[in-house]
């Protein structure tokens, strides 16, 4: 094991732990602006499902072409480009006072982050050995959830449900990682892919090429739905919470909720995906979105913080088995000339994050916070409705690498 953290690049050391860094700044300010805006602003429920929704638009309208140009211009620029870009926003967050401003801001935060993510696992994918890349993919997610364990918790200290300080903090964190890669990039140049003389597909033709592969569709649908089951945990709980009259410091006890969530992220990750390692990919995705879709039943039932607790637990192994294994599955269904688009294309899945909390702030506007059954029965529902894609997929993915291998396979 140490030895195969030493052959880990420094590019891909500086990608997982930019992440843990960065992953810190915004959960302590990104997963309260749903209370601030509610609270402070006085924004209903749908403008606030609004706002908050249309970072993900943004990210499923340009996160293609974000991971296609990556592959076009290269890895370096856009990474480099996109972070301090997103530096510029968190600032902005910081002075915005007008509802309309943070919607603008966090129009702005999805774009950025459309560019910047597919690059950067595309990147990792570029650098590292494919035995390796299943350590890389997960000390990346394990990274995400390490700064998420304290992200709330210092969130919450400062303020943040009240106050849009923390953005000022995340926006200095992100110029330091863009000068962070700057510098590893000019270090390690020689160690990296080099472009090569034949050029990539067209736009339309890499859309094609995406759009018409029988195994990736069907993931991408799947997914939809199962990060449509994620994105109402930050957005339609968390307003949950805040309105909920069972619950007397609701903003308190959905920073706790964080908390143990990434917490619990830390624990199970590596035991379920040494149980899962040896499994095709898409059964941990199908048992997760077994257990998110669950996992809203115990929410809808909960009166206190113990149950609540519990189906944070529930939810959370769900999203370590939809999430460490997704960017290991992308990598094998890829096309090798083709890899920055297809991270990218699998951005439209985050559609489900768009419909999320304008689904939820309506449910929410219509039913109120008194039967939280009638709330998450209908997200319940919503979220398991990918399963039939996923097992679809499934079989699609074991048939063609049969038939892959069958080819291959020597004549005797």
């Amino acid at each position: 094991m140490t030895h195969t953290i030493r052959q880990i690049h420094p590019l891909a050391w500086t990608i997982i732990i930019g992440t843990m860094f960065g992953r810190l700044v915004t959960s302590m300010s990104i997963p309260f602006l749903s209370i601030y805006l509610t609270q402070v602003l006085g924004a209903t429920p749908t403008q606030t499902g609004i706002t908050v929704a249309v970072s993900s638009l943004a990210g499923v309208l340009v996160s293609f072409y974000g991971g296609y140009i990556s592959d076009r211009l290269g890895r370096r620029i856009v990474m480099l480009v996109s972070i301090f870009g997103w530096a510029a926003v968190f600032v902005g967050f910081s002075t915005a006072e007008h509802l309309l401003m943070f919607f603008i801001f966090n129009t702005l935060n999805g774009l950025a982050r459309a560019f910047f993510e597919p690059a950067s696992r595309a990147m990792l994918s570029d650098i590292t050995p494919p035995e390796h890349k299943l350590l890389v993919f997960n000390l990346r997610y394990a990274a995400i959830n390490a700064g998420v364990v304290f992200g709330p918790l210092i969130g919450l200290q400062l303020g943040t449900a009240q106050s849009t300080f923390p953005f000022l903090i995340a926006a200095f964190v992100y110029i330091v990682y863009g000068v962070v890669l700057f510098f590893q990039f000019s270090l390690n140049r020689s160690t990296l892919p080099q472009p090569t003389d034949e050029a990539p597909p067209k736009l339309i033709d890499a859309l094609r090429v995406t759009g018409r592969d029988r195994v990736f569709l069907p993931v991408l649908i799947g997914t939809v739905f199962c990060v449509l089951g994620y994105g109402h945990f930050e957005s339609t709980l968390a307003q949950y919470l805040a309105l909920n009259t069972h619950f007397a410091d609701g903003a308190k006890v959905f920073s706790y909720m964080l908390s143990l969530n990434a917490l619990t992220v830390l624990v199970v990750q590596f035991p379920i995906v040494r149980l899962m390692r040896n499994l095709p990919p898409l059964i941990p995705l199908m048992f997760g979105n077994v257990c998110v879709a669950a996992s809203f039943l115990l929410f809808g039932i909960a009166e206190g913080v113990a149950l609540m607790m519990i189906g944070v637990v529930v939810f959370t192994v769900g999203e370590v088995m939809l999430f460490t294994m997704m960017d290991m599955l992308v990598d094998r269904i890829a096309k090798p000339e083709l890899k920055g688009t297809y991270f990218g294309a699998i951005g439209f899945n985050q559609l489900g994050n768009v419909l999320a909390p304008v689904l939820g702030g309506l449910l929410l506007d219509q039913f109120g916070t008194e039967s939280g059954l009638v709330v998450f029965i209908p997200l319940t529902i919503m979220t398991a409705a990918g399963l039939p894609f996923l097992y679809t997929a499934h079989r699609r993915l074991v048939s063609r690498e049969q038939t892959a291998a069958a080819e291959q396979a020597p004549i005797l």
